[in-house]
Order: structure tokens, then C-alpha cells, then sequence
């Protein structure tokens, strides 16, 4: 539940001429800026009020409910004013894709981009577009989803899953081919992930744990 927002606050913002403010949506969860609409004062509180992210379409001058036909609602967590008071930062818990392109951001198009910083984006968003997937099968089961099938079959049939993957990876590598060995971990990379979603978890919570283990000069801590 969030706290109501107090009038001193909303005497801070900065409002356009139009009395909107731009609102940019950031996932709480990894980090990744999802996307950037316009609220004003009514889809302020009402987003505060719900819990759930509203914006202002200026192009329909309405408000409007993130995900409410499509069912890829943002769960409100908190909201953030920048220093000048001009613009809005909406801390969410993104279900599915934020993009109505289907893409989990709208930031999706690369203009440029360091060659060093390209493999971990990259690492990072095929992760995410695969756990939110499988998400967005949970929550909206699909007739003939192989997701659908491990979640109904339940934690005994996941694991057991991945089990088989661990087998197959350890049979690949000492096989050594690979391109056995690329596909036996996709597949487990796979079945783990609809464990933590099964589990209630995130990518988060692992990326968590892994940086828990990470010391100076990216050195592995492990005892």
C-alpha cells in the first residue's frame, strides 16, 4: 500500500502548460527503464491510490490504466520527483511486456552503443524477454503451451525437468560437442526459470545473490 501523496509534494512538481509532467516507467525489479508517458495530477493520485501505474493520453485526452485491455499492468511501488520538480520516476513491477510492440521496453531500438557494453545488454535482455514469457504464461495460460503444461504439472515435474537438463548438459560437455552442449543449456536455463516464477522468484533475486558473491575487481568470493 502507498502512502497518499501530500500536498506539499504535489506543490513541488512542475507542471507544463498542458498541466501534465512526464512520467518515465523504471522496472523495480532489473532495473530497465520501460517506458516514458505523461500524467497529471488525476493519474497521479489515482495511480498512487490503486497501486497501479495510470498516465494521461494526450492524444485521446483521457486517462488511462497501464495493461488494463492487455492485461500488462505495472504494480506501482514508488514514485520519485526529479531535482528540478519537472519530470516523474515510477519505480514498477512490470507483468509481461511494457511495449505495444510486444517488447518488454519501448526502449528497444539501438541508436549507438559501446562495443564493450553490448554482450551484457544483450545477456540481459534475452534473459528478461524469457522469464517475462513465461510470466505472461502464468498468468495468461495459452491451449497447447509447454509452460502451461510444467505449471499445472506442478514443482515435482519442474524439477524433475531439470534434473534431465543437468544430465544432459553434463552428457554434452563430456561429449564434448558444442553445440550440444549450447542447447542442453539453453533448455536448462529455460526449465530454472519457470522454477523461480513457479517459486514466487525473480532474475532479480538471483542477480542479487550472484552480487552478493562478487568482490573487488569482479573476483568470485566463494569459501
Amino acid at each position: 500500500m502507498l502512502k497518499p501523496i501530500a500536498q506539499q509534494d504535489i506543490a513541488n512538481l512542475v507542471w507544463n502548460e498542458a498541466g501534465l509532467i512526464p512520467a518515465v516507467a523504471q522496472d523495480v525489479e532489473t532495473g530497465a527503464v520501460l517506458m516514458l508517458a505523461y500524467v497529471n495530477e488525476e493519474a497521479l493520485r489515482k495511480s498512487v491510490e490503486t497501486g497501479y501505474a495510470h498516465y494521461y493520453s494526450r492524444s485521446r485526452q483521457q486517462l488511462w490504466k497501464k495493461g488494463e485491455t492487455s492485461g500488462h499492468l505495472q504494480r506501482l511501488r514508488a514514485v520519485y520527483y526529479d531535482c528540478d520538480g519537472d519530470a516523474l520516476l515510477y519505480k514498477v513491477a512490470q507483468t509481461g511486456a511494457a511495449c505495444h510492440t510486444g517488447q518488454y521496453t519501448c526502449f528497444h531500438n539501438l541508436l549507438c552503443q559501446g562495443e564493450a557494453d553490448k554482450t551484457t545488454a544483450r545477456s540481459c535482455r534475452v534473459l528478461q524477454e524469457v522469464f517475462d514469457t513465461i510470466t505472461d504464461r502464468r498468468n495468461h495460460p495459452v491451449e497447447g503451451s509447454y509452460t502451461n503444461y510444467l505449471f499445472r504439472k506442478g514443482v515435482d515435474k519442474i524439477c524433475k525437468k531439470i534434473g534431465e537438463e543437468s544430465s544432459e548438459v553434463i552428457i554434452a560437455a563430456k561429449n564434448d560437442v558444442p553445440a550440444e552442449i549450447r542447447l542442453e543449456a539453453a533448455d536448462l536455463l529455460y526449465h530454472l526459470m519457470v522454477l523461480l516464477v513457479d517459486r514466487g522468484m525473480t532474475l532479480e533475486d538471483v542477480y542479487a545473490e550472484l552480487e552478493g558473491r562478487v568482490g573487488k575487481g569482479h573476483e568470485k568470493t566463494y569459501k
